[in-house]
Order: structure tokens, then sequence, then C-alpha cells
């Protein structure tokens, strides 16, 4: 018997850019338009029409009991390969062979009849999996106190909170064994305290054997549940690999060309004062590569600063200053942070220093680096906060190792510190 629970070979699918929606029409409408099209074709009036492919030519198979990651920028493609997968949307090429019942959670009212109570569309997607009564039945009272709704279970879940919609429909979906738990970013829309029990509930599932499908921005997410990932750009498969270090960054690191804000260079010779010209500031790999706009937080980088000495004082100093987001200031650090006898040599003339930032320190969002230099306790050549020499890094993923963060941990910093018994 095959283990294989889902088979997609060459798909694709076209969508029409600007097409005309179904509405209903009246017989005079209709009538008037039959008319009137061959006059407006005659008169050279068609207007063209535009297409996109959605999917292009993508093939891949999961095993049983696989836990997929599926990434990709917004508009790349993954909602429409969910759709097709839960039978939702035809393709418009190709073949996708499913093994086993389905159960999809896209977004906020797939697969819910609006005008039906939270109680009804229990037993109404339960039948849709091919469930009988019975086998619903013994799930209800789990499913609903995992959604937490069980005081408006009788209430039409159009009154519904978009909140209260997804859990109870990510309760429906994950509890009613479906083989295949397709599962969107839809569970956005919960809070913090929502995510991670959806999350762990997708990890038991994809533990008893069946398979999962998930589709999420949140790195984390994705490296603690999955097992593979699938990243999808433009419609096209660009990898799907078992490795979902090496994919998350193939993903993050983008275009090279997107590397333009790691490296400031003084090409217009400015900020020199009568001592120091600073003429670049990077932020690199250990081997001194350009670090892209985006990276994961489970590796180290460096700051990388070069500069000029028109003579040498023992009174400069030079480092650099970290800012998050919201503009406030996480730390300085100068080359003089340590004994004296671990300082880089600056002496007269051109110099290059680095100061490494360990991984799993910064925590998810916008940092702002500049370089910062003074004549210590005399004088400040390049002050913090006022315009600096600067670039900006994005951590996105990558944050802990741990079961139980999904998410962005609070606080400016998120170290991974060891905990032990003494």
């Amino acid at each position: 018997m095959s283990d294989i629970a889902i088979r997609v070979e060459n798909l694709s699918k076209e969508y029409r850019i600007g097409g005309k929606q179904a509405v209903n029409r009246t017989f005079r409408e209709t009538l008037l338009d039959s008319f009137s099209s061959p006059i407006r074709w005659m008169r050279g009036e068609r207007k063209p029409i535009e297409t996109f492919w959605a999917l292009n030519d993508i093939s891949f198979e999961i095993k049983q009991g696989e836990a997929v990651g599926i990434i990709g920028r917004n508009g790349a493609g993954k909602s429409t390969l969910l759709k097709v997968l839960s039978r939702i949307t035809k393709p418009t090429k190709g073949r996708v062979d499913l093994y086993g019942r389905v159960a999809s959670l896209l977004e906020v009212g797939t697969g819910f009849h609006s005008e039906l109570s939270g109680r009804d569309n229990i037993y109404l997607n339960g039948a849709i999996l091919g469930m009988s009564r019975r086998e619903i039945g013994g799930k209800f009272d789990e499913i609903v106190d995992f959604s937490g709704v069980e005081k408006f279970l009788d209430t039409p879940v159009k009154h519904y909170s978009s909140g209260m919609y997804v859990r109870l429909a990510f309760a429906v979906a994950a509890h009613l064994e479906p083989e295949i738990l397709v599962v969107d970013e839809v569970l956005a829309v919960g809070d913090a305290e929502f995510q991670k029990k959806c999350l762990g509930k997708m990890g038991d599932v994809a533990k008893q054997g069946r398979t999962v499908l998930f589709v999420s921005h949140n790195m984390n997410a994705i490296e603690q549940l999955c097992k593979s990932c699938i990243h999808i750009n433009h419609g096209r498969l660009i990898n799907f690999s078992s490795d979902i270090h090496s994919v998350i960054v193939d993903y993050l690191f983008g275009d090279p060309s997107e590397k333009s804000s790691t490296i400031w260079i003084n090409s217009e010779n400015s900020y020199i004062s009568k001592i120091f010209k600073p003429i670049s500031l990077a932020l690199t790999d250990e081997s001194g590569n350009l670090l892209p706009s985006t990276i994961p937080n489970n590796s180290d980088f460096y700051v990388a600063i070069e500069g000029e000495l028109a003579f040498k004082d023992p009174a400069f100093t030079v480092g650099y200053a970290i800012y998050s987001e919201d503009g406030a200031l996480l730390y300085w650090t100068y080359n003089i942070d340590t004994t004296e006898d671990l300082w880089p040599l600056l002496n007269e003339g051109k110099f290059k220093i680095r100061s490494k930032i360990p991984h799993r320190f910064l925590n998810e969002g916008v940092h702002k680096i500049e370089m910062i230099a003074s004549l210590h306790f005399r004088e400040w050549l390049l002050e913090p906060g006022h315009n600096n020499p600067s670039v900006l890094l994005t951590i996105h993923g990558g944050l802990s190792d741990s079961p139980l963060w999904f998410i962005r941990r609070p606080g400016l910093l998120a170290p991974v510190l060891k905990w032990e018994n003494w």
C-alpha cells in the first residue's frame, strides 16, 4: 500500500484579470447585450483579456503523517495551492491526487453556513467529511471545550466575532480526524494564546500519523511544527526540502539586490572630523559576506566598521548603537568594552574592526544600527541619535527551539538562556 497522502503533478492555475463577474441580469439587459456585442466586435471595441498564472507547473509528493510548511511572499500562490488541494477551485492544468479525507481552514467562514448555529455547523462539517452522527457526537464535547464558545453554541455563527468564528472552525477541522488537515494563515486572527493552542494541536495531529499542510508567515511556527517545507514564489515551486532552515533562509534572503540596506559607504566624504573619517558600516556573516536585509535569528552575524585615522589618539573610540523599530535604544558598544589587552589596534591610517552579535539575542522586528565615535570623555565625533551613518536589518524567525514559543517573544530582546537545577 502506498504511503503517499498528496501527489501533485504539473499543477497550474490561471486567472483572468479584470474579467466580468457573474451578476443577476434582466431579460431586457441580456437581449440588448446580444444585439450590441456583434456591433462592438465589428468596431474593434474588444478588450484584450489579461491573465496570470497563480500556479505554474508545480509537482511534489507528500507522505502520510508529514507536517509540511508552505512559505512565500504575499501573492506567491500559497492560498491558491491550498484551495486547489481542498477542491475549492479547479486547476487549469495538471493533476492532484489526495488519499484520505481533507479538512480545510483557509479563511474565516470557509465551510460554515452563516445562518446555522455553531452546534449545527459542527455536525454539518462532520457530515461533509463523511462521518456519522455518532462519530461526530463522540468528538462534540472535545470540540466545544477547545473552541471556548460553549456559551454561544446555539447562536447563528453570522453573529460571531472573527476570533470566535476561527476558534470554532479550527476546533472542528482539527478534531474530526481528517487524514489531511489544511490550514492557511487564518490563525493570525486569534490572540497569542489561541495561536499557541492551535499550533500545539496541529503538532498532536501530525504525531497521530495524519498529514498537515500549514501556510504561515511565522517562521518560528514553521520550524517548530513542520518536518519539511515548500517555498513558492510567483506561482512556481522554488524549493521543497526536509532541511527547513535552508528553505527559510533562502526565502528570507530573497533577491540579492535587497542587500543594499545592510551597508553604508561614505561615497560623499561626509561625517569627517579632524581625526576620523568613516569609510563604511556593514552587516556581514563570519566570512565577511554582506547580509541580506532580512535574516532569521539563529545564526551569528557581525557589525563591521572601516575607517581612517589622521593620527593615533588613545582617547579615540568607535562602535555602534542599536535601536528597535520603535526607536528604543537597545545598547551601545565600543571597541574598548573589554580589558585593554583585547582592544583591537587603531593606528594612524585605515583600519577594519568588527563585533559579533550572537545568535538568539535580538527579537523579531526592524533594527537600526548606527556608527558612533568619540574622543573618550572629551567630545563626540559621531554622537548617538544624531543622524549618523546607519544600516537597517530585519529579524524574522529562528527565535527559539522551545515547543512553546511559536510567535514573537515579549520584550525588546529575545535571548535564549539556559536554566538548570542547583
